[in-house]
């Protein structure tokens, strides 16, 4: 049988069918990946400032995960509308507030708080028609009044004391919340009594509001918001930030670590977790002065030299606000831990300068802290493991203090590190 012959024409018919084909795969591709690009870009627009707050970017910190051979990843709260995690709080308190009757519409919400729940309430409590009432201890960064003044909430600051003193800043924005509730219910009486149609002004009258200036002036009731002791704190992130982190990284983490002020972020997160995979190791970073590293290591909640009173400052000896505590909260008490570890105001001042020159993260003291605490989850687990962390907040609100090169010489903390020396890894 002769050789079949293949001629130009056959070969040119194939080499056709064969760019077309080729043609044909390109548009497919094309057409699916810029209507994949196009539906992203259609995205549903949030609904108002509260629909805005979670699902923050969950990032791998390269300059960390390098160093210690370990994928160190940190939630980026900052990133929230108020600036920080505790906009998840904030928004989880009042509604629960509003839905179980404990807070009116054009209530005012009040807190004793460092200053980001403060911030975080002031943000969102507009958003639900209230106003915010806030106490803050006076050695706080003054920019987070100043902030607060300008979210348009009253700010009472106050002189630190023990949490035991009735003139500590929580404790006075219990009282002020009850004084609230017991003025609206006086206007409430008079008003039935003499049956007069007031006009009023966001619940009271033009007269009672001169007064009664400040907070006091918003006769609707008031609801204090109790961050320490509030269990929405807990169930914000248990319900939010925990599966969040979970869907993130496909479930495939190993450590989860913070540190804890209210206790709510380290409580929900480490609680849904452990629920979800008890492999997962969950730790405490905890900073100088705080008990907690004492209560989950050893039982007990502090040792003599760091009992209320015998620090040189209060709350306690360190620069970074809002975290550290001496005394169990309900929040905390929540928490799964498999341990906890000591960092430093050094440690933590070093972090935030080092993560600012090799990562470009401007991050609060809070952030630095637990910063630190992902690296010491790192050499205690070993390389190859993920460590994810909080980055609570940005630098931002933090100026006055923690990046104020002279107030730091006073305490002998001035950022000298080239490289992660200072936490003793190569």
């Amino acid at each position: 049988m002769a050789p079949v012959r293949t001629t130009g024409a056959v070969v040119a018919a194939t080499a056709a069918i064969s760019i077309s084909m080729a043609v044909f795969s390109y548009f497919l591709l094309f057409k699916k990946t810029t209507s994949t690009l196009h539906s992203n870009k259609k995205k549903k627009p949030r609904n108002g400032v509260v629909d805005a707050i979670g699902n923050t970017p969950l990032i791998r910190i390269n300059s960390l995960s390098e160093a210690t051979g370990c994928e160190i990843l940190g939630k980026c709260e900052f990133l929230n509308p108020g600036g920080s995690v505790k906009d998840r709080v904030a928004v989880k308190i009042i509604e629960e507030a509003l839905e179980s009757g404990d807070l009116a519409p054009g209530g005012v919400v009040t807190e004793g708080s460092a200053g980001s729940t403060a911030i975080s309430l002031a943000t969102v409590a507009p958003a639900f028609g209230c106003r915010c009432h806030v106490v803050i201890p006076d050695d706080a960064a003054i920019e987070k009044s100043q902030i607060l003044e300008a979210l348009g909430a009253t700010v009472e600051r106050v002189r630190p004391v023990s949490i035991t003193h009735k003139d500590h800043y929580v404790n006075i924005a219990r009282r002020r919340a009850v004084e609230a509730n017991e003025l609206a219910a006086k206007n409430k009486k008079a008003s039935q009594v003499d049956g007069k149609d007031w006009d009023q002004m966001d619940g009271c009258t033009p007269d009672q509001e001169k007064e009664n200036p400040g907070f006091l002036s918003l006769c609707n009731g008031g609801f204090f918001a109790d961050q320490f002791e509030n269990m929405a704190n807990f169930r914000a992130h248990y319900e939010g930030t925990g599966p969040e982190i979970w869907e993130q990284t496909s479930g495939s983490l190993d450590a989860f670590v913070a540190a804890a002020g209210t206790g709510g972020t380290v409580a929900g997160v480490s609680k849904f977790l452990q629920e979800k995979s008890p492999r997962i190791k969950c730790f405490l970073i905890d900073p100088p002065g705080s008990g907690l590293f004492n209560k989950v290591t050893r039982g007990v909640m502090y040792t003599k030299e760091e009992a209320e009173g015998r620090r040189l400052k209060n709350p306690f000896d360190t620069i970074t606000e809002g975290i550290g505590i001496n005394r169990l909260t309900k929040n905390f008490m929540m928490a799964k831990l498999d341990g906890a570890f000591r960092g430093t105001d050094k440690e933590a001042v070093e972090m935030s300068r080092f993560l600012m020159k090799n990562d470009g993260l401007f991050l609060g003291s809070s952030s630095a802290m637990n910063c630190v605490g992902a690296v010491r989850a790192a050499e205690a687990l070993g390389p190859g493991h993920t460590i994810v962390t909080i980055l609570c907040d940005s630098g931002m609100r933090h100026l006055s203090k923690f990046y104020d090169a002279k107030y730091l010489s006073q305490y002998g903390l001035t950022p000298t590190a080239s490289g992660l020396e200072f936490m003793s890894t190569k």
